[in-house]
């Protein structure tokens, strides 16, 4: 669209760019408001007129993907996320999702097989059992939520990077995908699932996985917001694809790091 394009009559620009910018997460939403969002700040970011909610709505997502890629660009793959006490550990935990405690998926241990598919060589499902032979390691770290609370919680699980080296994962792909029992998906990039805090967590606080948390497996990323957690996992892709996802669906980061 040409720079001299005009705005469409009667349109309320203020209101135009508060609109669109709901398409993005906190806090990624908080900042570009507080930064005087405004028309004029999108043509300058984008080279082009922002006439009408679906030209904010496309400029917007193209900024959240040029964060994604600024965030994946200075990740460090060997930087730590901050570790904690035992007696710092929240207790009862936060249940979290967008359907009720009631509502989760109630997964059956007996009949749990972790499905592999994409670029793995050896696709075999993996029983609970076969998982819980796996070395595991225990960690105390912070789970960040995008809705602005935090919670410090005890994770016991394997290695994810480990795991895909055991399974025979093409570690060139660029993207590991979650299926999860109730359908919810996510992906992350590959150095994420080889930082050594990247989990594959089959307990809390010393117990099996409670349900509210996750049974029988959930992705623990400490380096990541929370919504990139996924519970109840079920199934792994490794995969050059992006799928986007539950959230990443509605607009949220894809990277959503911390």
């Amino acid at each position: 669209m040409g720079r001299n394009s005009k705005i469409i009559p009667g349109v309320d620009q203020t209101l135009l760019v508060k609109d669109a910018a709901l398409l993005l997460p906190d806090p990624a939403r908080r900042r570009f408001l507080a930064g005087g969002a405004s028309l004029g700040a999108l043509t300058l970011l984008t080279g082009c007129d922002v006439v009408d909610s679906f030209s904010a709505e496309d400029t917007l997502k193209q900024i959240s993907k040029f964060n994604d890629a600024v965030q994946a660009r200075i990740f460090n793959p060997n930087k730590l996320a901050p570790t904690y006490s035992e007696s710092m550990i929240k207790r009862p935990f936060p249940f979290n999702a967008y359907y009720t405690l009631d509502e989760a998926p109630d997964v059956k241990a007996a009949e749990y097989k972790l499905e592999l598919s994409g670029m793995i060589a050896n696709k075999k499902p993996w029983t609970l059992d076969e998982l819980y032979k796996l070395p595991q390691e225990k960690q105390i770290t912070r789970h960040i939520c995008v809705e602005g609370w935090s919670a410090i919680g005890s994770w016991s699980g394997a290695k994810l990077g480990d795991f895909l080296k055991k399974i025979g994962a093409d570690t060139s792909a660029k993207y590991v995908r979650f299926i999860c029992a109730e359908g919810y998906t996510t992906s992350l990039d590959m150095p994420t699932c080889f930082h050594p805090q990247t989990q594959m967590s089959f307990k809390f606080d010393d117990q099996i996985l409670p349900r509210a948390y996750g049974y029988p497996m959930k992705i623990r990323v400490p380096t990541r917001l929370g919504f990139k957690n996924p519970k109840y996992v079920v199934g792994m892709e490794v995969t050059n694809d992006y799928m986007g996802g539950y959230w990443e669906d509605y607009g949220y980061n894809d990277y959503s790091g911390l």
